[in-house]
């Protein structure tokens, strides 16, 4: 095998170790919030209509719907799928389930602590007028993601 090869080929291998368990954890979370929105559950915590307004006002334009979900999308399968593979080893536990749900929790404080501020839900989603509904949700989204994400990626390390 030519070095070129072999190299290309590692490099999509640990490509492959993030944007899988990143793409699991984001379909995961994208069919809870298809249900959310398709049971009414909840129905005045619409965080992706609060970043679509964000977005709007930042841009000074009209921002589309779809914009909020692709965002969660391809954030949640590229950039938090590359975070937790390379904070997986660190995150306490032995399994992804565990390891998942660790980074539920972290991810969860920073989200309630400053995405939800700054896209006018207040400190763990208050200004919603759930009470702790909208913050237990917002777990809940993280927890489906991330323990979706860490089976996935235990599976893969286990495969190679």
């Amino acid at each position: 095998m030519k070095p070129s090869t072999l190299s290309t080929r590692l490099r999509r291998s640990a490509l492959l170790q993030w944007l899988v368990p990143g793409t699991c954890g984001a379909l995961a979370h994208s069919l809870l919030m298809y249900l959310k929105a398709r049971l009414g559950w909840l129905p005045a915590f619409s965080p992706y209509e609060r970043l679509q307004a964000a977005l709007s006002t930042l841009s000074g334009s009209d921002v589309s719907q779809v914009v909020p979900w692709a965002l969660s999308f391809v954030s949640g399968a590229t950039v938090l799928g590359f975070l937790f593979a390379r904070l997986y080893r660190f995150l306490p536990g032995t399994s992804g389930i565990v390891k998942g749900a660790t980074f539920a929790v972290l991810a969860w404080a920073l989200m309630n602590l400053l995405l939800f501020p700054a896209i006018g839900l207040g400190f763990f989603g208050l200004a919603a007028g759930l009470g702790a509904a909208a913050s237990l949700f917002s777990l809940a989204m993280l927890l489906v993601y991330s323990t979706v994400a860490g089976v996935a990626y235990a599976m893969m390390q286990d495969r190679n």
